[in-house]
């Protein structure tokens, strides 16, 4: 039976942050349309499926999928069990800004299925949560926390913004202390980036922020490894970390390669060799649900070099690469062409080798997009 990792994308949000590049949209007057035809593309889909397939992670994001009534994430989540095999560790996401829940609604979540929580703290620095337009303060992301895990909701993850303009190494070891000190399993440590669209790409353009430059953010970086490691969170990712055997069983299907089908406005799906994604606008999306169940825009097939070049890309980038697995699936080509390397990188300190199995070290994770550009 297939592994399958479902994605549903909730674009409803209560304020769009300066930084934010996913699509949402900040009304709720389409929720139970949307909600409907969500189970539309979902019959749609599964009638596509080839072969039986059990899922194994499903991943609420947005937008803010907290901001909705729990009622609606128990509906899709029982409709999805209808048409699909769920696997007994299934591994439930929701994604939560801290603000817009408190117990009794925590607790709703947890009711409708919701088993692992991510928090989108971004900062506890006040200064910093002002600059990222966030509607919460430092308290209330402590309390956010504090409330999921009263519940008996023990996987929480948090994700944390570092190399704002004029951030100090100073603050940002202060931000990394305020999570430590919290009972969260999982940090995202992203570094800022500047995305085409969003409100902070033309307060850049226009002179009236400026971002700091590249090797302070890889200092900034190498130096986030080195206290996630000192406080007990492996680095599985290049942006995540974890205590030991709480990865994001939903991010590491993406980074091992595996199928995943995604619903809702501006979401991809991926299986076999081929690759589709929806219509971002909501408008397009409920239109194109009613009219043909599906709101697929544009889809696509991967060559087999394409599948190779993603496939080694992503576990490098993610958990390390397995040699054997990928002589499997693709033959061993690709390390006898690049075996020298391979060496080179080992001898250097970039990569480390166990057996068969690839994985970066803390250099290797800082220079990795330059490192796979030199792959043959």
């Amino acid at each position: 039976m297939k592994q399958l990792s479902c994605y549903i994308h909730i674009p409803f949000c209560d304020h769009k942050c300066i930084y934010c590049d996913f699509y949402s949209i900040v009304t709720y007057d389409n929720t139970e349309s949307y909600f409907n035809c969500l189970k539309s593309e979902i019959d749609n889909h599964v009638q596509d499926l080839h072969g039986e397939h059990e899922i194994s992670t499903i991943f609420f994001g947005g937008g803010t999928p907290s901001f909705v009534d729990p009622k609606y994430i128990e509906d899709v989540l029982n409709h999805l069990r209808k048409c699909l095999i769920f696997a007994e560790d299934v591994e439930i996401t929701l994604e939560t800004n801290p603000g817009t829940v408190d117990k009794v609604k925590m607790n709703e979540f947890k009711f409708a299925g919701i088993n692992r929580v991510s928090v989108g703290i971004q900062s506890f620095n006040e200064k910093e949560l002002k600059f990222l337009t966030r509607i919460h303060d430092k308290q209330t992301a402590i309390r956010t926390v504090e409330d999921v895990v009263a519940i008996g909701l023990d996987n929480v993850g948090i994700d944390l913004i570092f190399n704002l303009p004029g951030q100090t190494k100073e603050v940002w070891a202060k931000n990394l202390m305020e999570a430590f000190n919290l009972p969260v399993k999982h940090i995202s440590a992203y570094s800022l980036i500047l995305e085409r669209g969003t409100i902070l790409n033309k307060m850049v353009l226009d002179g009236k922020v400026e971002l700091q430059d590249d090797d302070y953010d890889a200092d900034l970086y190498e130096f986030t490894i080195d206290r996630m490691t000192q406080n007990g969170f492996d680095q599985y990712e290049v942006s995540n970390f974890c205590k030991p055997g709480f990865e994001c069983r939903h991010n590491l299907a993406y980074w091992q390669h595996r199928e995943y089908l995604g619903l809702g406005t501006s979401a991809h799906s991926f299986s076999g060799n081929k690759r589709w994604w929806n219509y971002s606008s909501l408008k397009m999306y409920l239109e194109s649900v009613k009219a043909k169940g599906n709101a697929v825009r544009n889809r696509e097939e991967l060559s087999y070099r394409e599948l190779l070049d993603e496939y080694i890309m992503l576990n490098l980038r993610g958990p390390g690469l397995d040699l054997t697995e990928l002589s499997y699936k693709y033959g061993n080509s690709w390390e006898e062409i690049n075996k020298s390397y391979l060496s080179s990188l080992l001898i250097d300190g970039f990569i480390t080798r166990n057996n068969n199995f690839i994985k970066f070290t803390k250099r290797g994770y800082a220079l990795c997009d330059e490192i796979l550009t030199n792959f043959s």
